[in-house]
């Protein structure tokens, strides 16, 4: 509520929206080596002590503490992130640009069930259930469309929509295919946020040595070895919970064929007519 109240954003700033678990953290890594490279060199990056959550923080953090604050203080243009589903955004949030990005629901609920399980204090894997969730019931709930920012496929078709009403303001990615080739979608990153990679930085290889810095056993060490103090709310997952693989098609290694079918089926009823295809992800070593 306080953020439809009260969030203003300027048509320069940058608003990140992804489903829980659907690539956030890459995301929010991309987008701000891409639109800082200028300020920072590979020796001194953020990255290399910070992690991507303490350099876009959620926008709902800001609105955490009972106070309205005054957003425009902060540098222009402004990256935020955030989870909620198009329906619930303000309608002053559509005079900045919006990047989208979303994820194979299969692996999505996984990576969510890892995460939910970490954060309720476990630390072990399985392959058919998790110490602290019960995996058929937490799949009956995801199925359903339980969820803490709506039903999945909810939040992916607001956006999509939006995309298609509004390309010029909605830039929509989808995981799989940014993990095929993260440099020519980082190409139509910079492009959206109004950066372009010049024809030097092309040469000198620029747009490389992001997607490397940005990659995930790079992120995950600096975020693994972190001190849980400061950077997120007190009560928070630990730091580990934020990277597991990574991996496309990691799915098939939790859930049996009959949950994957099921969740294929839903994602195709619900994706019926709106111009979004999908295919299942098939596994990428």
């Amino acid at each position: 509520m306080a953020i439809q109240a009260h969030f203003k954003p300027r048509p320069s700033d940058i608003l990140l929206l992804t489903s829980p678990k659907s690539g956030t953290t890459w995301l929010k890594a991309l987008s701000f080596a891409t639109l800082h490279r200028h300020s920072f060199s590979l020796s001194d990056h953020p990255f290399l002590t910070n992690t991507p959550h303490q350099c876009v923080p959620f926008l709902e953090r800001f609105f955490s503490h009972r106070t309205i604050p005054n957003l425009n203080v902060l540098p222009s243009p402004t990256i935020f992130a955030t989870h909620l589903p198009f329906s619930l955004l303000p309608q002053r949030a559509l005079r900045c640009r919006i990047v989208f990005l979303w994820r194979d629901p299969k692996d999505t609920f996984v990576s969510l069930c890892h995460f939910l399980d970490r954060w309720m204090g476990s630390s072990a894997e399985h392959t058919s259930t998790t110490q602290g969730l019960d995996l058929s019931k937490a799949f009956q709930m995801f199925s359903q469309g339980t969820s803490a920012f709506g039903p999945f496929w909810d939040h992916v078709l607001g956006y999509w929509t939006e995309s298609l009403r509004s390309p010029e303001m909605v830039l929509f990615f989808r995981y799989e295919e940014m993990i095929e080739d993260a440099v020519s979608h980082l190409r139509r990153l910079a492009q959206f946020m109004g950066c372009p990679f010049s024809m030097e930085e092309e040469r000198d290889g620029v747009v490389d040595d992001i997607v490397q810095l940005c990659s995930f056993d790079n992120l995950r060490e600096v975020e693994v070895n972190k001190d849980n103090k400061g950077s997120f709310e007190e009560k928070r997952p630990p730091a580990s919970s934020f990277f597991r693989k990574g991996k496309v098609g990691d799915w098939v290694n939790y859930l049996s064929m009959e949950m994957a079918e099921k969740l294929d089926a839903i994602t195709k009823e619900k994706l019926h007519g709106s111009g979004l295809t999908f295919e299942s992800s098939s596994v990428v070593p």
